[in-house]
């Protein structure tokens, strides 16, 4: 019998007969390996655990543990979702199922919206479908055959996504008794599904065009242990304690208007404190590690965006022109070419660069209804932007450094896990492969020098260069998009930028975007998700509530809140004439991280008593040692230069 070679990721191989399975193989290495397989991935390509192998091949067993056994197991569960609604729902029109970051949807046109009680009965028919251990299998048939096919079921969805697609050669999986267009692949059987649960239905529009049919999506999720499901179903529990939304309305922190306009941002007094706080620590660090601020305009003339390129690419994402004196006005979406101008207003030598250019820069974008999400998803926010212009000898050096500040001002603000990952060149691109490669490798290096670890995004690079993206991890785990890394081979051509090297030739220098907390605005709600609210004192909105326990101690309680504020600490008063547990319970509400309690005793000995939020009562010390804490508490923020050798 023919034999093959396949070669693992540690670079063993062994040999086993021609059409072995995935399947096959992972018993061979081990049978907990292949009761945990989900899928293989061969030369590169998910695959079917059941597919035979006939050639020499490379072959990793994906699990559970791996993103794209993730992505399989979830895209089967859609599918067995999908055949519990079309059998509890007959008269329902498939739209699209895809996995997602945790979990699947489904979008599916029905009568009436999905209710509880409907979901319910989806549930109980998806475990029927489950207990069968049904297999998937597939079939394939040629693109105008299946648009045949489902015009003669009135599938409209499926027929726009085939007229959609340039394949020959289209696939349907088959399981139980359901059928659907798919690339698959997809788990054995249904029956490796131990635990599911659906989470939510909303409405969505089809293919997100709010000027298309609203149809009805279904969210799940599923995993091949309980015990996943359980820890899931607590973290949403706790995702949900730290909804910045509720925590923004109980602390007063921010407000949307309708009346102001959607995705629009209000921000109230004790918000406004924190992003005061945000902004000029943000500044005082820039300042200090080097960089120049610099300000733009909230709007231009439209013809720089189109030099930009701005309007070829997110035109869709621009608010519309306004006319000024016979021309067209664009409120700003980026300040990358305004920085531009301000660089191309001199001619630079070798020796001023790098320029590393600053921005608290508020800017404009158009986001769907559906996507607008509290302060996550907004319209109009302030972006931390920065462009640097480096000579090309110098990018591996300069890219150390923004990612050694880059980690110093995350760690400053509590964040110490990241998950990293460096996209590269896409199939389409513009710029020289040799400056792609230079730049690519330039951030590798730069990545090992600083000692971050890193997952390779092959192809996933914008069109005008490659990137690294920082993701934050918060205290569930979950990770936030905020500082990405950019080269740009488009903008330093396309406005003819230039510098003179040290042989006095004209050179181009390489341009670097740099967000560091991507914006004010999802920034702020990621801290209020992170702290559920409870801010460290350096961030806190009132650092210390001050609560006379009686009218007669007003006078002291006056005068030791002035002597906090004197020594810049955030400090309010409580003279309410209610009882001191009352006005704790209020000042816990607002998770203000100090309470100075004052009666009879602390006025006449010039102390006071200190509680400390969620800890309660913490000793009674004099003034002065009340504020030594507090300012040693303050002075803990943050790291040392030292530690990311800046």
């Amino acid at each position: 019998m023919a034999q093959i070679q396949v070669t693992f990721p540690d670079n063993s191989s062994r040999e086993y007969a021609s059409g072995t399975t995935g399947l096959e193989i992972a018993k061979s290495i081990a049978p907990g390996l292949a009761k945990a397989a989900i899928a293989v991935k061969i030369d590169g390509q998910v695959k079917s655990l059941a597919m035979p192998i006939s050639e020499n091949i490379a072959l990793e067993i994906l699990t559970f543990d791996n993103p794209q056994g993730k992505e399989v197991f979830w895209h089967s569960s859609s599918h067995i979702m999908a055949q519990a609604v079309i059998e509890v729902f007959p008269n329902t029109k498939l739209a699209i199922g895809p996995p997602i970051d945790e979990g699947w949807y489904y979008d599916f046109e029905v009568e009436k919206p999905f209710s509880p009680a409907d979901l319910e009965k989806i549930e109980k028919k998806m475990s029927e479908i489950i207990a069968e251990k049904a297999e998937f299998t597939f079939s394939t048939k040629s693109r105008s055959e299946a648009i045949e096919y489902y015009k003669a079921k009135d599938a409209e969805y499926k027929v726009e996504i085939l007229e959609g697609l340039e394949d020959d050669t289209v696939s349907f999986y088959y399981q139980s008794r359901f059928e659907d267009l798919c690339r698959g692949p997809h788990i054995l059987h249904t029956g490796l599904i131990k635990a599911f649960k659906l989470t939510a239905s909303s409405g969505a529009y089809w293919r997100g065009d709010e000027n298309r049919k609203m149809l009805q999506r279904i969210y799940g999720v599923s995993y091949p242990k309980k015990n996943m499901l359980d820890d899931y179903l607590h973290r949403m529990e706790e995702a949900k304690r730290r909804d910045h939304r509720v925590i923004g309305k109980q602390q007063e922190l921010y407000t949307i208007s309708e009346r102001v306009g959607a995705g629009m941002i209000l921000w109230r007094p004790r918000g406004a404190r924190i992003r005061n706080e945000i902004e000029n620590f943000w500044r005082s660090e820039h300042l200090k590690y080097g960089y120049d601020l610099v300000y733009s305009p909230h709007i231009a003339n439209r013809a720089l965006w189109e030099q930009s390129g701005h309007t070829d690419f997110y035109s869709d994402d621009m608010f519309g022109a306004i006319e000024v004196d016979d021309k067209r006005y664009q409120l700003k979406p980026m300040n990358c070419p305004f920085h531009i101008e301000m660089y191309n207003a001199r001619l630079w030598s070798y020796r001023d660069l790098p320029l590393r250019w600053a921005e608290l820069g508020t800017v404009y974008r158009y986001e769907k209804p559906g996507v607008l999400h509290g302060l996550m998803r907004v319209r109009g926010f302030t972006q931390d932007d920065a462009h640097h212009f480096v000579a090309q000898e110098n990018m591996e050096e300069e890219l150390v450094w923004i990612l050694n500040f880059c980690v110093h001002m995350l760690t400053s603000f509590g964040f110490k896990d990241y998950n990293v990952f460096l996209s590269t060149m896409p199939e389409k691109a513009i710029g020289d492969k040799e400056d792609w490669d230079r730049a690519e490798e330039g951030l590798k290096a730069a990545l090992e020098k600083v000692g971050l670890p890193y997952e390779v995004d092959e192809g996933g690079g914008a069109f005008y260069g490659p990137k690294i993206d920082i993701q934050i991890k918060d205290a569930i785990g979950r990770g936030w998009q905020c500082s990405t890394i950019q080269f740009d081979f488009s903008l330093p051509e396309r406005f003819d930028l230039s510098y003179i090297d040290s042989s006095g030739q004209q050179k181009r220098p390489f341009m670097i975007h740099r967000a560091l907390l991507g914006s004010i605005e999802r920034f702020f709600g990621v801290l209020i998700e992170h702290y559920a609210g409870n801010f460290p004192l350096w961030l806190a909105p009132t650092q210390v509530k001050v609560l006379p326990i009686t009218d007669s101690v007003n006078e002291y309680a006056q005068e030791l809140t002035k002597k906090l504020k004197e020594n810049d600490f955030r400090a309010e008063i409580d003279i309410r004439s209610e009882k001191v547990g009352a006005k704790i319970r209020d000042a816990e509400i607002f998770k203000v991280p100090y309470m100075f309690v004052v009666g009879a005793r602390e006025a006449e000995s010039g102390q006071v008593s200190i509680r400390r939020h969620g800890q309660g009562d913490i000793g009674t010390k004099s003034i002065e040692e009340a504020l030594e804490m507090l300012q040693a508490e303050l002075k803990s923020k943050g790291i040392t230069n030292e530690e990311n050798n800046l």
